[in-house]
């Protein structure tokens, strides 16, 4: 998995390209430094899986997100990936486009 970032003003822009899975999701929340950000953004255009530890770490972006009263949305999601969400119930939590 490869993340970048990208800051404008306080949104993040996080651009994930490979799989969020038990070996890489880990890595994930780490590497965003959230400090005065109101909106997070994750590009999912370049993600092709994701796996329950994946879900974990957008569940735990969304919550510090929502205790920050700022918002989350995961853009350019893939279909296949889009019903993992879906079939999880987090397309009700989650602004996925």
């Amino acid at each position: 998995m490869e993340v970048t970032q990208k800051r404008d003003d306080n949104i993040l822009i996080v651009k994930i390209k490979g799989r969020v899975d038990t070996n890489t999701a880990p890595e994930l929340m780490p590497q965003l430094d959230l400090k005065d950000v109101k909106e997070l953004i994750f590009d999912m255009s370049e993600v092709d899986y994701v796996f329950s530890a994946g879900l974990r770490a957008f569940l735990q972006a969304q919550k510090m997100m929502n205790l920050k009263q700022g918002k989350m949305k995961l853009i350019h999601v893939d279909p296949s990936v889009k019903s993992i969400f879906e079939m999880v119930g987090f397309a009700d939590i989650m602004d996925i486009d």
